[in-house]
């Protein structure tokens, strides 16, 4: 099996999301993702943590989607498209202004 990073990006970041939220509404979006983490069963294998972006070390630092990354999770897959098929209907991707999930298969570390 493949092992994947999923990366959560939204044009708000986590830290704005959750503070804009009611208890509610932080109620039922954990709802959301703790049905969707059942669904994906045992391909999940950390459903990962909100994410807030401190620090940016070098000159490569722009963010080409103007997204920043909110969250991850790791999944294990058959295939990428296998990955793509758990993330489909992720509670992520109705979240409030523009949301997407980009997935990033592990590679063999050379001479490991």
């Amino acid at each position: 099996m493949a092992k994947f990073m999923v990366l959560y990006r939204s044009s708000a970041s986590a830290a704005e999301q959750m503070a804009a939220g009611t208890p509610e509404q932080a109620q039922a979006g954990m709802e959301a993702w703790m049905k969707w983490a059942g669904n994906a069963g045992s391909a999940l294998i950390d459903l990962g943590s909100p994410l807030n972006q401190v620090a940016t070390v070098g000159d490569g630092g722009a963010n080409a989607t103007g997204q920043a990354i909110g969250g991850f999770s790791i999944l294990e897959a058959d295939s990428a498209a296998a990955a793509k098929k758990l993330v489909s209907d992720h509670p992520h991707l109705g979240m409030p202004g523009e949301s997407s999930i980009e997935i990033l298969e592990y590679l063999p570390i050379p001479g490991s």
